[in-house]
């Protein structure tokens, strides 16, 4: 057997990471096929599912040390996935199918705003800002359409009722993907250092919160993480142009 051949068998995948992945890349199908059969609730939950799964799959890379080329470009198909075709699909079998051609033109915004802004994340990974993400993540553009569903649906809303600001919501995720605004990453916490006591009793109160009303407060969360956008790049400006003119 010569060394090619050889290093050509030993070549393979990290099955862990992975398969956190796959379980992502899974919820997102669940959410398409459950809101074909009209069980929009749980296409909702099955997008923050993936979300979870999401989350865990880097992080476990990273604590495995068993990053890899192909788990970062798988991560980015699924999320394409779960947070780009699906929400958008689920929205359009929602509410959008009344509304013809502008119900289409608005899932495929976000849709296609999902595609560019992984595009534009996977070329700028050495060189950006790790503390900040450029365009609001996939998953949190996606957590909100999901929310706003997960909502309507808890609280008995008509869809017909509030489907010209599904609208709104779904053009403006799929914008904000590909803005220029800056997003907090939020990797700048040091989660393995100590903190204060109260600091463990505000999250413990925060996670009693969004559990009491899920589908409520996980979409106030991304939506004011959408918020805080445009304003966090607001102020980064205006304290530029102020420490220019001084």
């Amino acid at each position: 057997m010569t060394p090619e051949k050889s290093s050509i068998r030993r070549r393979g995948i990290y099955l862990l990471p992975n398969l956190f992945t796959t379980g992502a890349l899974f919820s997102g199908f669940y959410a398409i096929t459950s809101a074909m059969e009209g069980r929009f609730e749980t296409a909702a939950i099955s997008i923050f599912v993936a979300m979870i799964l999401d989350g865990l799959d880097g992080r476990v890379a990273r604590l495995t040390n068993t990053q890899s080329e192909f788990g970062a470009q798988y991560d980015s198909l699924s999320d394409m996935v779960s947070f780009g075709a699906a929400p958008a699909l689920v929205m359009y079998l929602w509410s959008f199918t009344s509304l013809g051609k502008l119900g289409l033109f608005a899932a495929f915004v976000h849709m296609a705003g999902g595609a560019l802004r992984l595009a534009r994340f996977n070329t700028q990974l050495t060189s950006a800002d790790k503390r900040y993400f450029q365009g609001l993540p996939s998953p949190a553009a996606a957590a909100i359409l999901a929310g706003f569903i997960w909502i309507s649906l808890e609280h008995n809303y008509p869809a017909e009722l509030f489907k010209y600001i599904g609208i709104a919501l779904t053009l403006s995720t799929g914008l904000l993907m590909v803005s220029n605004f800056r997003y907090s990453s939020f990797k700048e916490i040091d989660l393995k250092g100590k903190v204060p006591f109260f600091v463990a009793i505000a999250i413990m109160l925060a996670i009693a919160f969004i559990m009491a009303q899920p589908e409520t407060m996980l979409f106030l969360l991304f939506l004011a993480y959408a918020i805080s956008g445009p304003v966090v790049t607001l102020i980064m400006r205006r304290r530029r142009l102020q420490g220019r003119k001084s």
